[in-house]
């Protein structure tokens, strides 16, 4: 049973399916990229799959993609997605207000997302949540530490993070909850994403939450 309040000091964040839906600016920028290599695909509910996995993996696992063909449509999602895809994107309800109360409570906040860091940096920035978190931390454009344990590593890393007992990690995918076990941190699942309940459990999330509410609630409700 999960206990009233949680005992941790440092709290680190997903970006999509986390404290953003990403759905419409990821799956519509997918589809443009599978139609570029020939692939039609006009059921965006089924490229939801890629939100939360590095692309490049999600390409080849579900389209078995050679890696250069992953590659090749990984460019072509750029295209739209630097342009558009960016900003088809909403904040979830209550989570600036979870932000904020976090912050006056002295919670410690980071990002560590798959994402590539400019393109965190950027949706972050459009909607003024950068403010909230000490450190983000994303993937490169290369490649480079794409996988979601060394996100949170270079997350640990930077904020000097020594009692890893102090520190959680809040995601929506199996990645963010294997990411977080890789590290010998905590972690918290959340439904509310693109990860089922299921499948949070099978990646031994040592929670799990069904809202932003139950979120303020755990890390000692609202600051005053």
């Amino acid at each position: 049973m999960m206990p009233m309040t949680l005992p941790y000091t440092y709290i680190l964040f997903d970006l999509d399916g986390t404290l953003t839906d990403p759905k419409e600016g990821i799956t519509k920028s997918i589809q443009y990229a599978l139609n570029k290599m020939g692939i039609i695909e006009n059921d965006l509910d089924k490229l939801t799959s890629f939100i939360g996995p590095p692309l490049l993996q999600s390409f080849v696992e579900f389209y078995s993609f050679s890696e250069d063909e992953a590659s090749q449509a990984l460019q072509f999602y750029r295209e739209r997605f630097a342009v558009t895809g960016l900003f088809e994107n909403e904040v979830y309800e209550g989570i600036e207000k979870l932000l904020k109360d976090l912050n006056k409570l002295n919670y410690r906040l980071a990002v560590a997302t798959s994402k590539p860091i400019v393109y965190a940096k950027q949706i972050l920035d459009f909607f003024n949540l950068s403010k909230y978190f000490e450190v983000i931390v994303g993937s490169e454009l290369d490649g480079t530490r794409s996988a979601k344990g060394d996100v949170i590593e270079e997350v640990l890393k930077q904020m000097k993070i020594e009692k890893k007992d102090q520190c959680v990690m809040i995601g929506d995918r199996k990645h963010d909850l294997i990411g977080a076990s890789e590290n010998g941190i905590d972690s918290i699942g959340v439904t509310y994403g693109y990860g089922s309940q299921q499948e949070l459990e099978d990646a031994n999330a040592t929670y799990i939450v069904h809202s932003v509410d139950s979120l303020s609630i755990i890390f000692g409700k609202e600051a005053k």
